[in-house]
């Protein structure tokens, strides 16, 4: 019996029209003998605006921090993995260095301090002369220091022909100190005439700790501040 009473019962129904006359006539500045409705539906505004604002003013800024935030994480932690690998292959690493470190001594040391340039040129004048070719021109240039060495460039012509001259630049190619032969032209001023090759060659030279102290001093000069 009791089930069929409760069968019996017509369900609860919405009523939107009343719902709707409801917020007819609301007086605001009493809201406390509002309806049901409207009171809720108020207060339904008033939270989702207390929560928009909230976003808007305050969440949306620590929302964005907190994506810098783990962006940095990520950084970081990949920053970590690298350290770790290098930790790891420390050793070789070190092994690698001291290669290059030697690899880089070889090659300094192919490079004359000052002293030795006298020889060096020298030793090009010979390169010509002992293929037969006339020097014409052998004029060394002012120094161009750079980081650590410095460019001696030299305007050459050489008189001779086209065989001397061939195996000239290879006897330069193949001096033990680092000489190159840069902007070459060669031409026969006439039928008939020997060649003439223009030319820079281009040697270079380690600075002397003198050097290497007064270009340290000019930096620090050019760094400080005015």
């Amino acid at each position: 019996m009791k089930n069929e009473n409760l069968k019996s019962r017509p369900a609860a129904q919405f009523d939107f029209q009343r719902f709707v006359d409801d917020f007819k006539g609301l007086d605001p500045n009493d809201p406390g003998v509002w309806p049901l409705g409207p009171r809720v539906v108020v207060l339904i505004a008033i939270l989702v605006a207390t929560i928009a604002g909230a976003w808007w003013f305050f969440w949306q800024d620590q929302v964005d921090l907190l994506k810098q935030r783990q962006a940095e994480e990520l950084t970081l932690r990949d920053e970590w993995v690298q350290k770790k690998r290098q930790s790891v292959n420390l050793d070789e690493h070190l092994k690698q260095l001291a290669e290059i470190d030697r690899q880089f001594g070889a090659l300094l040391r192919q490079l004359p301090n000052r002293a030795e340039m006298d020889s060096l040129l020298a030793d090009i004048n010979q390169a010509g002369l002992g293929r037969g070719l006339l020097f014409e021109l052998f004029k060394p240039g002012g120094d161009i220091v750079k980081e650590f060495y410095a460019e001696m460039p030299i305007a050459v012509r050489v008189v001779g022909n086209y065989h001397d001259l061939g195996e000239f630049a290879a006897d330069v190619a193949k001096m033990p100190r680092i000489v190159t032969l840069n902007n070459v032209s060669i031409d026969r001023p006439k039928p008939g005439e020997p060649l003439k090759m223009d030319a820079t060659a281009v040697t270079y030279r380690y600075l002397d700790e003198d050097e290497l102290a007064a270009q340290r001093q000019a930096k620090a000069k050019a760094a400080k501040p005015r």
